[in-house]
C-alpha cells in the first residue's frame, strides 16, 4: 500500500513537504518553509506528525527556500539523511541554507533586543550551525538517471527549468504484484524559452501526478520578456524616473542581467 499525505503547499503556495509512505518506510519529497503572514511562518514551529528520525530519504526538487528550509529542522530534529538533490541544487544549497539559518539567528537577536516575542529568550528555528549539519546529509545527484532510494524504489530527476537546478521527482515504487505504480512530483514549473536555463522537459506519464497549480488559472504573457523590459526602461528614462525591480535573489536577477549586460 502507498500512502501520501500532505504536510505542506495546499491552502498555500509555501511549504512544500510530501510524506510518502510505502514499503515500511517513509519518504519526504522536499522540504519547505512556509512563508507569508505570521500565521503561515507559524507553522514551521509546529511538530511533523511523524518522527524525522523515521525518514528513510528526502528527495528535493530545486533550492527556494519554500521547498528547502525545514532541513536544517528536520536534521536538528532527528533526520540523519540521506538527502538527495541534483548538483546546481547542491551548490545553491550551500548559500541559501547558511543565509536562511543567519536570517533566523538575526530574527531572534531583533526579537529580544525589542521584547517582540511572547517567548523568552526567543530562539531561531534553525542556525547557521543547523544548516551546515543538514548540508552534511545533501548527495548530488544527476538529471535522468534512475537513482535506488531502497530495494523496490527507485526515482529519477526530470529538468523543470524555473532555477539553476529545478527538477520534477518521477518516484517509481513497486508494487505487491510485482508491478511499479508511478508518483510524478513536478516542482515548481519553469517558463520556456529562458535565456539562462534548459528548458522544461515533457511530463512522461505516471500514475500520480502532484502537480503545482501557482499559476493554474491563469496564462503567462505571450510577449517577449527583452522588449517589455526595454519598453519599461524607455518609459522610465523618458519621465525621469527610477527603476525598481523586486525579485527573488536567484534566477530573475540572473535574467535580468542576461537581457543588460552593461
Amino acid at each position: 500500500m502507498i500512502t501520501l499525505t500532505f504536510l505542506g503547499a495546499t491552502g498555500t503556495v509555501t511549504g512544500s513537504r510530501y510524506l510518502v509512505e510505502a514499503h515500511g518506510r517513509r519518504i519526504l519529497i522536499d522540504a519547505g518553509l512556509f512563508q507569508g503572514p505570521k500565521e503561515l511562518r507559524a507553522r514551521n514551529w509546529e511538530p511533523l506528525p511523524i518522527e524525522a528520525s523515521s525518514l528513510a530519504a528526502v528527495v528535493l526538487t530545486h533550492a527556494h527556500i519554500d521547498h528547502t528550509g525545514f532541513l536544517p529542522r528536520l536534521v536538528k530534529d532527528g533526520f540523519a539523511g540521506p538527502t538527495f538533490a541534483t548538483t546546481p541544487t547542491v551548490r545553491l544549497l550551500q548559500v541559501v541554507l547558511p543565509d536562511a539559518g543567519h536570517l533566523q539567528e538575526e530574527e531572534a537577536r531583533y526579537a529580544n533586543k525589542v521584547g517582540s516575542s511572547k517567548h523568552a529568550p526567543a530562539l531561531p528555528l534553525f542556525t547557521v550551525t543547523d544548516a551546515q549539519q543538514a548540508l552534511r546529509t545533501v548527495r548530488s545527484l544527476a538529471f535522468g538517471q534512475s537513482w535506488p532510494l531502497y530495494p523496490g524504489c527507485e526515482f529519477r530527476y526530470h529538468r523543470q527549468g524555473h532555477i539553476l537546478g529545478a527538477a520534477a521527482v518521477e518516484l517509481k515504487l513497486k508494487t505487491a504484484g510485482g508491478d511499479h505504480t508511478t508518483v510524478y512530483f513536478s516542482g515548481d514549473v519553469g517558463r520556456y524559452d529562458v535565456p539562462i536555463l534548459k528548458m522544461p522537459e515533457p511530463y512522461p506519464g505516471s500514475t500520480y501526478l502532484v502537480v503545482e497549480s501557482t499559476y493554474g488559472d491563469r496564462l503567462h504573457d505571450a510577449g517577449d520578456a527583452r522588449d517589455q523590459l526595454a519598453d519599461a526602461i524607455d518609459e522610465a528614462v523618458e519621465r525621469g524616473g527610477v527603476i525598481l525591480i523586486p525579485a527573488f535573489a536567484i534566477a530573475r536577477p540572473q535574467e535580468i542581467l542576461t537581457y543588460c549586460p552593461s
